[in-house]
C-alpha cells in the first residue's frame, strides 16, 4: 500500500501542488473573512 501511495504521489506532483495551493489560498481567504469585521 505505501508503494501505491508513493507511485500516486509520483505521477500526480504537478496536481498536487495545485492542489496544495488552492488550499493554501482558500484558508488565507478564510482568515482574513474571519479577522474583516476587527479590522472595521
Amino acid at each position: 500500500m505505501a508503494k501505491d501511495i508513493k507511485s500516486v504521489i509520483l505521477r500526480n506532483r504537478d496536481t498536487l501542488a495545485r492542489d496544495a495551493a488552492g488550499v493554501a489560498s482558500l484558508v488565507a481567504m478564510l482568515i482574513v473573512a474571519l479577522h474583516l469585521p476587527n479590522l472595521i
